[in-house]
């Protein structure tokens, strides 16, 4: 999709049963009953990374011929995205598929990774390859490839909906793409009414802020959680690490790299990563959104200063889902673009 983890339960009915048999009638007719009751229930099996994959890849078919109707289904009314450090929702995802036109050539994704978040919850990650252009607010721009791309699935009874979706260049560490030319300073124009010029200001301000959905009560919370997580990067603290990140975790970089494991992410931030000269970390503009009781997505920017692998830092945009462990929230998953 472009631009764009609740205990299992185990049924004890069969040891009850063996434990006091009722007459074989009764037994037919709750037999019956329980095959009934069974079927009417949602499957909680997992899903497959394929599976996931394929979801993702008719977003794209849907996306490609504008197909709005497709994401009013697909898309939670859960669903989050932060772009260049603005959050948007669902009704923004949808309009700004309507008024996309692109050229595709032709697309491919593949390489799936999927990272189970709780039962309910699951990330997959993909790498796309598009070779096509698309038109948005009247500008013909080639659509980057390769990407690494993270879409976030929830179960809806019997189906996966869309909470968030992503994607990022996938650049090489060592050369990485210069940063956009700076418009021309536009020349000074005769100074309106002060009034006149603020109530045309509000006016725009409010036609192009996107909606978007309200901060959960815990956001204060993470990220306190996601400074800490910062200050132990600084401090290069694999213990902290060990102890607040799940089991299941996976992460895309600022270059599109992915790492699927705990202990890779781990060994990339405290070991093989080389970072000079940092001596302030911060978080800002964080905002998390509930998914389920036990999952949020926690949207915000974060800074350091210094260098790392002999490249100058700065902001990075990020997302991060959290998962409620027992009393305590640990990272699941993150992703990370440079902000430009």
């Amino acid at each position: 999709m472009m631009k764009l983890i609740v205990p299992f339960m185990i049924a004890i009915v069969g040891s009850l049963i063996a434990g006091c048999a009722p007459p074989a009638a009764n037994t037919n007719v709750a037999n019956t009953a329980n095959v009934n009751a069974n079927a009417a229930k949602p499957s909680t099996a997992a899903p497959t990374k394929e599976a996931l994959l394929e979801l993702d890849k008719k977003a794209n078919e849907a996306w490609m011929k504008g197909d709005t109707a497709h994401f009013e289904g697909m898309l939670s009314d859960k669903f989050v995205r932060y772009m260049n450090g603005t959050r948007t929702g669902k009704a923004d995802e949808i309009k700004m598929i309507a008024g996309t036109k692109c050229d595709v050539k032709s697309w491919s994704l593949d390489d799936a990774q999927m990272t189970k978040v709780s039962d309910d919850v699951y990330v997959n990650t993909y790498k796309s390859t598009f070779d096509g252009s698309c038109v948005m607010d009247g500008k013909t721009e080639k659509i980057p490839s390769p990407m690494r791309a993270t879409s976030v699935w929830l179960r809806n009874g019997d189906k996966w909906q869309g909470v968030y979706h992503n994607e990022a260049v996938i650049i090489d560490p060592k050369a990485p793409p210069a940063p956009p030319a700076k418009p021309e300073a536009k020349k000074e124009e005769p100074k309106k009414d002060d009034k006149a010029a603020s109530n045309s200001n509000a006016g725009n301000a409010t036609a192009t802020e996107p909606a978007t959905s309200t901060a959960s009560a815990n956001t204060d919370a993470l990220v306190k959680m996601h400074q800490a997580g910062w200050e132990a990067f600084k401090a290069k603290d694999a213990n902290w690490f060990n102890e607040h990140i799940a089991a299941n975790f996976g992460v895309v970089d600022p270059t599109g790299a992915y790492y699927g494991s705990k202990a890779d992410a781990i060994k990339r931030w405290t070991e093989t990563m080389k970072c000079e000269g940092i001596t302030n970390v911060k978080v800002s503009d964080g905002s998390s959104t509930s998914i389920t009781p036990t999952v949020e997505i926690l949207t915000l920017k974060g800074t350091a200063d210094g260098t790392c692998d002999g490249q100058k830092n700065g902001d990075l945009y990020q997302t991060a889902v959290y998962v409620k462990e027992g009393d305590a929230w640990k990272l699941a998953y993150m992703f990370e673009v440079p902000a430009m």
